[in-house]
C-alpha cells in the first residue's frame, strides 16, 4: 500500500524543514541546540500539520538518542512507565508524546521524575496552550517552543519541494495553473496540503493541471475520509460557535455532536463555550460566562460520555442568550489605540504615592476616592490627557446594558458621548 504523500516526502534533516526559521533557521534555537548537542525537554505548540512531529524524529536522529513515540489518545500510565523502565537502561531516551493535551493529570504526573532525573528527554507536541493543558509541574521543567502555521509562500515551496523530491510525482508532467482553493482549503497544514495534492495526482494520467475546480472536485469527494481523520477540526468549531453567536441553539448543538462523535476533546470545546460567552455575549448577560466556566470545571469532574449533557446545556443557553461584542471590541479598540499612540504618562492623580518623595513630587495628588462622595461617585480624568474623552466601550443594544448606558450617562454626561 503506497503511503501518503506527506509521509514520503517528510524531512529528514533540520534545513529541509519549511517554516518555522525562527526555530530550525541559520540562528534558530533549535538549530543552536543541535549544533551544542544539548536538548532540554520541550513541548512543541502549533497548530496541526506545521512540523512538530518531524521535528522530534529529526532531533533524536541529529542527537543520536534512543526514540519512543506515545500518543496521548491511545496511552496511558502504564505505558509510560513501561517506556521509562526501558529507558533507564539506555542513555538518555527521547519520549516524543503526541497530542499531550489529552494526557490527564496522573498520566503527566507520572513523567515527572523520569523527566527530572534525565531518564528521558521528553518532547510533547500539542495542538493546545499548554498553559491550560499542562499540568505546571512539568511545564516547569520544559521549554515551549512555538510553531507557525504555514504561510502561502511556505505551502508553495513545499507543494514544488515534493514535486522535486517524490518519485512518483516525478513520473508525471504537474502544472499548478490555480493553487488558490489547494491553499485554503489546506489552511497551512502541510499533511493536508500534500496528502490532498497527491489525491489530484492519482485522479489524473501523466499530465495533471491542478486548477480550482480540480481541487474542490477532489476535495468533496474525500470529506467523509477527512471528518474522519480530525482535519476539518477548525471548519467544524467554527461553524459551532457562529451557530451560538447566530442564537441558533440547533445549528450549534448539530456541530457539538459533530466535535463529540469525533472524539474531540470536551475540554477544548468548553474553553471554547467561555469564549464565546465573553466576546458574544459579555454584559448582555453576564451569567453566561458563569455557566461556561462551571462547564469548563463539571466536565473535568464528569468526563464522558455524561459530559455531553453538561456541553449541550450550556450551548443552548449561549446560544439562547442575549447577543452583545461590546467588551470585545471595546478591548480590541483600546489596544490599537495603545499601539498607535505607546506609553502615554498616568495622570499624576492616578500615580500610586508608596513613599515621601513620590508624594511631594505630586504622586497621587488631588485623586478622588469615589467612596468618599455620594452615589460612590466623583468624576475625574481616568485617561491619559492626550486621549481624553476617548469612548472605547459602547454598550450593546440589550435591556441590561441599555440600563448601564444610561447610568453612565448619568455619571459623565457628554463627556463620552454615550
Amino acid at each position: 500500500m503506497k503511503q501518503p504523500l506527506s509521509e514520503r516526502v517528510r524531512p529528514q534533516q533540520l534545513e529541509d524543514i519549511i517554516g518555522q526559521k525562527h526555530l530550525v533557521g541559520k540562528d534558530g534555537v533549535i538549530t543552536r541546540m543541535v549544533a551544542s548537542k544539548r536538548l532540554p525537554s520541550m513541548i512543541l505548540w502549533g497548530p496541526p500539520g506545521v512540523g512538530k512531529t518531524t521535528m522530534a524524529q529529526i532531533l533524536a536522529k541529529e542527537m543520536d538518542r534512543p526514540f519512543k513515540t506515545l500518543s496521548a489518545i491511545s496511552s496511558g500510565v502504564k505505558e509510560v512507565r513501561e517506556v521509562i523502565q526501558q529507558a533507564a537502561h539506555t542513555y538518555n531516551t527521547i519520549l516524543f508524546i503526541d497530542e499531550i493535551h489529552r494526557f490527564n493529570k496522573s498520566q503527566q504526573d507520572a513523567l515527572l521524575g523520569a523527566v527530572e532525573r534525565g531518564i528521558i528527554t521528553l518532547i510533547g507536541a500539542t495542538t493546545e496552550n499548554p498553559s491550560f493543558e499542562v499540568n505546571s509541574a512539568l511545564l516547569s521543567r520544559c521549554q515551549v517552543y512555538t510553531l507557525k502555521a504555514l504561510t502561502k509562500e511556505d505551502c508553495i515551496d513545499l507543494i514544488k519541494q515534493a514535486i522535486g523530491k517524490d518519485t512518483h510525482l516525478q513520473k508525471k508532467q504537474i502544472e499548478l495553473k490555480e493553487t488558490e482553493a489547494l491553499l485554503n482549503i489546506s489552511g497551512g497544514d502541510a499533511r493536508k496540503l500534500l496528502n490532498l495534492l497527491d489525491l489530484i495526482a492519482d485522479s489524473e494520467g501523466d499530465e495533471v493541471m491542478v486548477t480550482n475546480d480540480k481541487v474542490m472536485q477532489v476535495a468533496q469527494q474525500k470529506t467523509v475520509i477527512y471528518d474522519k481523520s480530525g482535519e476539518s477540526h477548525y471548519d467544524i468549531v467554527s461553524a459551532f460557535i457562529k451557530s451560538i453567536r447566530g442564537s441558533d441553539p440547533n445549528g450549534a448543538i448539530y456541530w457539538l455532536a459533530r466535535m463529540l462523535e469525533g472524539g474531540e476533546d470536551v475540554k477544548f470545546i468548553a474553553r471554547r463555550l467561555i469564549i464565546s460567552a465573553s466576546e458574544d455575549i459579555g454584559n448582555a448577560n453576564p451569567t453566561a460566562l458563569v455557566i461556561a466556566n462551571n462547564c469548563f470545571t463539571s466536565v473535568n469532574t464528569v468526563g464522558m460520555p455524561e459530559a455531553r449533557i453538561i456541553l449541550a446545556q450550556a450551548t443552548t443557553y449561549l446560544a439562547c442568550s442575549p447577543k452583545s461584542n461590546a467588551s470585545y471590541m471595546a478591548i480590541n479598540e483600546a489596544m490599537r489605540l495603545v499601539k498607535e499612540t505607546g506609553n502615554l504618562p498616568v495622570p499624576m492623580h492616578l500615580r500610586n504615592a508608596p513613599t515621601k518623595l513620590m508624594r511631594e513630587q505630586g504622586y497621587g495628588k488631588g485623586y478622588k476616592y469615589s467612596h468618599s462622595y455620594p452615589g460612590n461617585f466623583a468624576p475625574q480624568e481616568y485617561l491619559p490627557n492626550e486621549i481624553s474623552g476617548t469612548p472605547f466601550y459602547n454598550p450593546g443594544d440589550n435591556a441590561r446594558e441599555k440600563h448601564m448606558r444610561e447610568q453612565l450617562k448619568q455619571w459623565w454626561g457628554n463627556k463620552y458621548k454615550y
